[in-house]
């Protein structure tokens, strides 16, 4: 996920400071998504589908419901683990051109900057698009890159908050000694990852649920 904030921020070091500006780099935002999501590694936002719908529909809902929780507990863990070490990576300098760090750093203040309610909200927003996403992978077939692009740009160019990808951003702050770590858990990480599983639980998983049992119910009749 490191490799959003990087391609944008190389993106934008390299175009002008022009309205469109965002239209253009937020594309570099899609591909930390690409690689996780095509290359079928774990992300926890994905979880917040994936996991929920065979809890919805799990009798034994107490040992499902604790299943749900380990996997979310270690899939977050670890994803925030290697954001914040990519985050630590990529704050020393002479790794890519040296104009990319103003641009990294104007990135991740953008994250940062909004108020706790507001960063929940937009965490909201993007945890319902990724779930989404997951949602309409197994039909895309060969438009699944498609797919993913257009659903994670929304989601960049828009200025939603997304736990994972947010993370890489804000840390980077906290890295370079412009943010406090305590700053980054109460400020960004609590409200984003309440907004993105709001998001990923209620207006997706709950829905599509609904939609999944009423089908099954139909085709009994």
């Amino acid at each position: 996920m490191g490799f959003s904030l990087v391609a944008a921020g190389v993106a934008r070091s390299m175009l002008p400071a022009a309205p469109w500006r965002p239209l253009i780099e937020n594309l570099g935002y899609t591909v930390g998504f690409l690689i996780v999501v095509m290359g079928r590694q774990q992300l926890f936002t994905e979880n917040t589908l994936t996991a929920i719908l065979p809890l919805l529909d799990d009798p034994d809902k107490r040992s499902a419901f604790i299943r749900v929780a380990r996997l979310w507990t270690i899939v977050l863990l670890a994803n925030l683990a290697g954001a914040m070490i990519f985050a630590w990576a990529v704050s020393h300098p002479g790794i890519f051109p040296s104009n990319a760090y103003p641009a990294f750093a104007e990135l991740a203040h953008e994250a940062a900057r909004p108020s706790f309610g507001q960063i929940l909200e937009r965490g909201v927003f993007a945890g319902w698009l990724i779930a989404l996403m997951v949602w309409l992978m197994p039909a895309a077939d060969s438009q699944r890159p498609a797919i993913i692009v257009i659903l994670t740009y929304i989601v960049g160019v828009a200025g939603l908050s997304h736990v994972i990808a947010g993370t890489v951003d804000v840390f980077y702050l906290v890295a370079i000694g412009q943010l406090s770590f305590a700053a980054y858990l109460g400020g960004f990480l609590l409200p984003v990852f309440l907004g993105n599983c709001i998001g990923g639980v209620s207006l997706v998983a709950l829905l599509n649920y609904g939609q999944v049992v009423s089908e099954g119910q139909d085709d009994r009749k």
